[in-house]
């Protein structure tokens, strides 16, 4: 996969950027910046010629985006449970 001058044919895998920035933005700030920097390291890893390193950085990215976001809505589920538990509670409370 490589030509006379080292330099790799082809594209390097996606770096789900955009991902690990969204999930920074509007899930979950400490998995996000470890999705970013998973992702930033793709694009160097394949210059270099390590492609089994930036195809491991893009999954490891992506990995990191989807855990940020399960935990976002796994927060928000609980955020709601919880409020709904205490409106229902605070509504029978006054027949007690």
């Amino acid at each position: 996969m490589e030509t006379t001058n080292n330099q790799p044919i082809g594209t390097p895998p996606d770096n789900n950027l955009v991902w690990a920035i969204l999930c920074t933005v509007l899930c979950c700030l400490p998995l996000g910046i470890v999705s970013i920097i998973k992702s930033t390291k793709v694009k160097e890893l394949w210059a270099l010629g390590d492609y089994a390193g930036a195809q491991k950085a893009a999954d490891d990215a992506k990995k990191w985006a989807i855990w940020g976001a399960a935990v976002a809505v796994i927060i928000w589920v609980l955020y709601v449970l919880f409020f709904l538990v205490i409106g229902f509670g605070g509504a029978f409370s006054e027949y007690y």
